[in-house]
């Protein structure tokens, strides 16, 4: 057995399990003959979880010694709970705050002598390939990304900080799902756009290319990059590529509903910046359109996630449509739609 794979089960600790590639990702690790403990901010809904066999503990990654705390006695740690932009802010100061909190993450997990840590990362860090073929883990930007997206900065900054770790010594693997739709997307994320579509709240769409995954493959591949992943690789969980038409259009079918027009680019940003003006100025409700959203849509390249398929053995089982499916059947019974 290779030196960085993980032999038997383990006491796997996952830090995001209330949300949905977290909820997944546990599934399969218990799946796998994993010991499960949940780590949480203090007051989640907890219900959200009941599904899983686990030990819960309190640990906020803002707060370096809860987290230090919470990975006592851990073997290994699946990170799906990492900084997330949420409300319009320069993206320098988004930057320090993301990677601020996961200094104290991978602090803890020296401290504790981990033996794996996987970080859930995002296929926007990666440079579009040159050539226009499928994105692969190797493209690498050689400095920090051009423009000001405060999402695409802190993927990529902490892309990098991740990276870092590795090449220092730690047992850090990058794990990174694509647009993911499943169940237990409580926020939603990636499924707002189901939501949006469903609910005929979203008057348009940017045109891009686009890879998705189904969440419980998703969580699969996640697993798998902690029992056998590499230190210091990225593996990318793909499904299906796909143009933001088609995906647009799948989604309209099976909501039963017109789909969206497609807007240009320099459009949509315009609506952004003036909404997220809007916002600074106001508060109020968050911006509808954002630079995230349009960054997602639009910055978006086919993915080859042919590396997890040879080392890891990962493969998808679920098609995009019945990805849809399930979480849009997944918004109804929870009245989201």
């Amino acid at each position: 057995m290779a030196q960085h794979e993980l032999q038997g089960p383990q006491k796997v600790a996952v830090i995001g399990a209330t949300g949905m590639i977290g909820h997944h990702a546990s599934k399969a690790l218990l799946a796998a003959g994993h010991r499960l403990t949940v780590i949480h901010r203090s007051g989640s809904d907890l219900s959200r979880i009941s599904d899983l066999e686990c030990d819960a503990r309190e640990g906020d990654l803002s707060e370096p010694s809860s987290v230090l705390d919470a990975l006592e006695g851990m073997d290994a740690v699946l990170n799906c709970a990492a900084y997330y932009p949420t409300v319009p802010r320069p993206w320098r100061e988004e930057v320090k705050s993301a990677t601020e909190q996961m200094a104290g993450f991978y602090a803890a997990v020296k401290t504790h002598k981990l033996k794996k840590a996987v970080y859930l990362g995002g296929a926007i860090a990666l440079r579009k390939h040159p050539l226009g073929k499928p994105g692969h883990e190797t493209l690498s930007y050689e400095h920090k990304p051009p423009g000001k997206n405060a999402y695409v900065q802190v993927k990529w900054a902490m892309d990098r900080q991740a990276l870092e770790q590795a090449r220092i010594g730690l047992p850090v693997v990058i794990g990174i799902p694509s647009m993911t739709f499943g169940e237990y997307d409580y926020g939603p994320t990636t499924g707002a756009l189901i939501t949006e579509i469903a609910n005929q709240r979203i008057p348009a769409y940017v045109r891009g290319k686009r890879n998705a995954v189904y969440a419980g493959d998703a969580g699969r591949g996640l697993a798998l990059a902690l029992e056998k992943g590499r230190h210091g690789e990225r593996y990318l969980f793909t499904g299906e590529n796909l143009t933001m038409d088609e995906l647009v259009a799948k989604i309209a079918d099976i909501a039963g509903v017109n789909a969206p027009r497609a807007v240009p680019l320099s459009m949509a940003k315009l609506l952004a910046k003036a909404q997220a003006m809007r916002y600074q100025r106001f508060k109020g409700p968050l911006p509808k359109i954002s630079e995230t959203a349009i960054a997602v849509m639009a910055g978006g390249q086919f993915l080859d996630g042919s590396k997890a398929r040879r080392e890891l053995g990962y493969q998808p089982q679920v098609s995009v449509d019945e990805a849809i499916e399930r979480a849009y059947k997944w918004f109804q019974r929870k009245d989201m739609v």
